[in-house]
C-alpha cells in the first residue's frame, strides 16, 4: 500500500504538468486561424489599385488676382523689354585653320538707355572683353562696341546697331528721395536664365562699397531682392517701373555662387550723371586736384589727412601752389602738403577726399585746407578734368 500510493501519485502529477502545454498549443492554433480569417476579410474589402474611370479634377475658380500681383505683372510686362543679356567674349584663332572664333567668358545683364542703341551695364561684366554681344528681349543677338566705361563707379556703355523699333529705353527715376522699406524689383539674367524677376525692399541707403579699382562707390542702395550671378548690370526698379539703381554686387561671405539676401545697386542719380559723359566723351570728366598721393598709410607719423606725393604739371594743384613730397639738396625727404579739409569738410584719408570730390564738378572752385610746416593754410583751387585714376 505504501509503495503503490506514491507511484500512483507521481502519475497524476505528470498528467497535471502536461495539461497547460496542450492548452497553450490549442490557443496558438486558434489565434493563427483568427488572423488568417481577418487577413482574408481585409483583403476582400480593399479597393482596386487602378481605376479605369479616373478623370482630371474639376478646376476650382480662383477669382481675380490681388492688386499687388496685377501691378507686379504689369511692371514686368512693361519693363522687361528694356532689359538685355550681355555676353563677354574672348577672340581666339585656330592654330591650324587660322579661323577666328569667339568664346564666351562671362555674362551679365544690362538695359536699353536710348533709341540710339546705347546699352548700360556694369564695367566688371565687360572687363577684359575682346568683344561683346548684346541679346535683346526678343532674343535677337547684336554685336556691341564699347562706347566708354567708368570703372570707379562700375559702369559701362555699349552700342549696338539695332533698329529703333527694337529698342525700348528704360524709364528713369531718382534715388535721392528713396526710403528704407520701399518695394523694389530686379530684372536680369541670373545663371543665364533669361528675363528673371525678383522682388524685395530697400534694406538700407547711403552704403559705400569698393569698385573694382578700389575707389569707393557711395550712396549705394542696399536691397534684399535676390541678386545672383548674371544679375550684374541689370536694373533695380521702383514700384512705378522706373530705374532707381544698377545692380552691381552681392554680399557673399560663404564663398558660394549665390545671393545671401544682401545686394547692392549704384544709385540712378549717379548713373544719370555719368552715362551722358560716357556717351559724349567715352570717359567721365572727373573733377580733380591734379595730384598723386602717398600710397601707404602714414598714421605712424601721427598724420591725419592726404599727403601729396606729386603735383601734376599745369594741373589745378600746381596752379594753386600746392607742394609735393620732394628731396632737398642734401637728399633728405621733405614731406609735401597734407590736405586736411575740402570746403570745410574734414579729410582724414583718401576715401574722404574721393567722396568729397565726387560731389563736385569740373570748373567748381573749392577751398582746400592744408598743413605745411606745422602751419594750417587755406587755398582756393579750380577743379579740372583729370585722368580717371588721379584725385
Amino acid at each position: 500500500m505504501e509503495y503503490n500510493g506514491p507511484d500512483s501519485g507521481g502519475v497524476r502529477s505528470e498528467n497535471v504538468a502536461r495539461q497547460p502545454t496542450v492548452n497553450t498549443w490549442l490557443v496558438l492554433v486558434l489565434l493563427v486561424l483568427v488572423c488568417v480569417l481577418i487577413f482574408h476579410s481585409l483583403s476582400d474589402s480593399r479597393s482596386p489599385l487602378h481605376d479605369p474611370d479616373a478623370r482630371p479634377r474639376e478646376i476650382t475658380p480662383r477669382g481675380d488676382l490681388a492688386a499687388d500681383e496685377k501691378s507686379t505683372i504689369e511692371l514686368f510686362s512693361q519693363s522687361s523689354y528694356s532689359v538685355v543679356h550681355v555676353t563677354n567674349l574672348a577672340v581666339r584663332q585656330d592654330a591650324l585653320s587660322f579661323n577666328v572664333f569667339e568664346i564666351p567668358q562671362g555674362t551679365g545683364s544690362g538695359f536699353v538707355w536710348d533709341t540710339e542703341g546705347h546699352i548700360v551695364t556694369n564695367f566688371h561684366v565687360i572687363r577684359g572683353a575682346q568683344a561683346a554681344r548684346v541679346t535683346l528681349a526678343d532674343n535677337s543677338p547684336w554685336n556691341a562696341r564699347l562706347v566708354g566705361s567708368e570703372p570707379d563707379k562700375d559702369l559701362a556703355v555699349l552700342k549696338i546697331d539695332a533698329p529703333k523699333n527694337k529698342l525700348k529705353p528704360i524709364r528713369i527715376g531718382m534715388s535721392s528721395n528713396l526710403q528704407v522699406g520701399q518695394k523694389v524689383f530686379a530684372i536680369g539674367n541670373p545663371f543665364e536664365l533669361d528675363q528673371t524677376l525678383t522682388t524685395g525692399v530697400i534694406s538700407g541707403l547711403g552704403r559705400t562699397i569698393p569698385a573694382v579699382t578700389g575707389r569707393p562707390i557711395h550712396d549705394v542702395i542696399q536691397t534684399d531682392a535676390a541678386i545672383n550671378p548674371g544679375n550684374s548690370g541689370g536694373p533695380l526698379l521702383d514700384s512705378a517701373g522706373r530705374l532707381i539703381g544698377v545692380n552691381t554686387a552681392i554680399a557673399n561671405r560663404s564663398g558660394s555662387e549665390g545671393s545671401e539676401g544682401i545686394g547692392f545697386a549704384v544709385p540712378v542719380d549717379t548713373v544719370n550723371y555719368i552715362i551722358p559723359d560716357l556717351i559724349r566723351y567715352g570717359r567721365v570728366e572727373r573733377p580733380g586736384l591734379g595730384i598723386t598721393t602717398w600710397p601707404n598709410s602714414y598714421d605712424r607719423f601721427g598724420l591725419k589727412g592726404v599727403l601729396i606725393l606729386t603735383v601734376l604739371k599745369n594741373g589745378a594743384a600746381a596752379q594753386a601752389g600746392l607742394l609735393p613730397t620732394r628731396r632737398n639738396s642734401n637728399g633728405a625727404i621733405l614731406l609735401g602738403d597734407l590736405i586736411v579739409a575740402v570746403n570745410g569738410n574734414t579729410v582724414e584719408n583718401l576715401n574722404d577726399l574721393f567722396i568729397l570730390l565726387d560731389k563736385c564738378k569740373v570748373g567748381n572752385t573749392v577751398s582746400v585746407t592744408i598743413m605745411r610746416d606745422k602751419k594750417q593754410l587755406m587755398v582756393q583751387l579750380t577743379l579740372q578734368s583729370l585722368p580717371s585714376m588721379s584725385p
